[in-house]
């Protein structure tokens, strides 16, 4: 895996797919919890998971997990046993497919430099000592 975190405009772009990612996400977990049925606590829970796993990605903490967790959502909401609201992001194949793809390029990519994942596991200094001549 790419495990650099770009900074600069590659990092705004990285920051801009997760964002795509994330707002798709938590508006489709918006959407089941507006659209009370009586659907279940199932759904329930898969529509708290969705807007929990789309924060996570908003603000880039366990970034390649939480895209994949999203990547699961939205391969499920293609399949017609899986029960949608009457308005949702991923209503038809077009959008759910488009955000498949924009959540398996963060996936490949990573968070980039402006996330919390590059805060706690980004770039360190390492600094080599040299050797002394009487190390050898």
């Amino acid at each position: 895996m790419f495990s650099t975190f770009p900074d600069g405009w590659p990092g705004v772009g990285l920051l801009l797919l997760r964002g795509a990612a994330a707002i798709g996400l938590i508006g489709q977990g918006v959407a089941y919890f507006g659209d009370d049925h009586g659907r279940g606590a199932l759904l329930a829970l898969a529509a708290a998971l969705m807007i929990a796993f789309g924060a996570l990605l908003l603000i880039g903490s366990l970034t390649r997990f939480a895209a994949f967790v999203a990547a699961i959502a939205s391969i499920a909401s293609l399949f017609p046993w899986f029960p949608g609201p009457r308005i949702g992001i991923f209503e038809t194949e077009l959008t759910a497919a488009l955000a498949i793809v924009i959540i398996a390029a963060v996936m490949c990519l990573g968070s980039g430099a402006f996330s919390v994942d590059a805060k706690l596991f980004g770039r360190r200094e390492v600094i080599i000592p040299r050797k002394s001549p009487s190390d050898q």
